[in-house]
């Protein structure tokens, strides 16, 4: 079986990994010490006969020392012996627009209204060259977002254009506009069980105008319609994104992860619990506290810079 190459996006920057096809899915292999091999995209793809997989990896010849892969939304279940942690996602049941609506916080339909109100409206809108520019102009507002350096802040035209074209034909672009100015937007992906957002951003200096709810009211009605039973948007992690998320309906969802070595080396990794790296042997409190460090820093660094929370 031939090891090839694949071009995967890591914070937002585009590298090359080990790759091989294996029971026609494409399995890219990531980390340095420790080897993770995992399905490009595992998102828009279930695993029937995981033990046939790893059959497979195990002869293909490529470098790897532990194999996970999850069960994706409505399976919460656990379905396999394999050795297992729980993952947690951001995620709305949608049952009608309406339902939505009915159980959000007064604050948050507040700002939903407020944005209609302030002359934000929000559309689907055609990926194109227009598009793509407004997007630039968000993704160059500010260098630091989140309290960290901005992935995308300073990227060509060619680069942003490319990296948003992905997934196409199972893509609705939402866009957020201000005075014909696009101030927000929402790459949000169908994968049948659920769509999630792929991009969601909006500027900074429009925040008054709560363009980023008012997206995801826009995604939320585009779900109704389309039947789409879930809106995933991420993980649910601790501080104010998902304080973010709690006020705009999304609950927290449990889905088995499932980790296997493929070698001695994978299976001391994960008696030892390294399959996460150093990040992950910390205690939530001292990551937190680290964070928290390192968003001081850089709002010093950048000290002319408008930071976003």
């Amino acid at each position: 079986m031939q090891v090839d190459g694949e071009e995967i996006g890591v914070k937002g920057k585009h590298i090359m990994v080990n790759s091989v096809r294996v029971d026609n899915k494409v399995v890219v292999v990531t980390g340095k010490w420790i080897k993770t091999a995992s399905i490009r995209d595992e998102w828009d793809q279930d695993i029937e006969d995981p033990a046939s997989l790893i059959a497979e990896l195990r002869n293909s010849g490529v470098k790897a020392d532990i194999f996970t892969f999850w069960q994706r939304l409505p399976e919460t279940k656990p379905k396999y012996n394999y050795y297992m942690e729980w993952e947690s996602i951001a995620a709305i049941p949608i049952k009608s627009f309406n339902h939505w609506w009915g159980k959000l916080p007064e604050e948050t339909r507040r700002n939903i209204k407020k944005a209609v109100k302030r002359g934000v409206i929000v559309k689907v809108v055609d990926f194109d060259d227009e598009l793509v520019r407004g997007i630039m102009n968000i993704y160059n507002e500010i260098p630091i977002r989140q309290g960290k350096p901005f992935w995308h802040y300073g990227k060509k035209f060619d680069v942003v254009k490319r990296e948003n074209s992905t997934f196409l034909d199972k893509s609705d672009f939402i866009g957020a506009y201000y005075n014909e100015e696009l101030v927000g937007f929402l790459k949000l992906v169908n994968v049948g069980e659920y769509a999630f957002p792929m991009q969601i951003l909006s500027m900074v200096k429009h925040r008054d105008k709560a363009p980023t709810n008012a997206l995801i009211a826009k995604a939320i009605e585009i779900c109704d319609q389309k039947r789409i039973p879930y809106l995933v948007y991420g993980t649910w992690s601790s501080g104010g994104l998902s304080e973010f998320k709690r006020r705009n309906g999304f609950e927290k969802f449990l889905l088995p992860r499932y980790y296997i070595p493929l070698n001695i080396k994978g299976t001391i990794a994960l008696k030892l619990h390294l399959h996460h790296g150093i990040v992950g042997m910390l205690p939530e409190k001292l990551i937190l506290y680290l964070i928290d460090l390192r968003t001081k820093w850089y709002s010093r660094k950048y000290k002319d810079a408008k930071i976003s929370e």
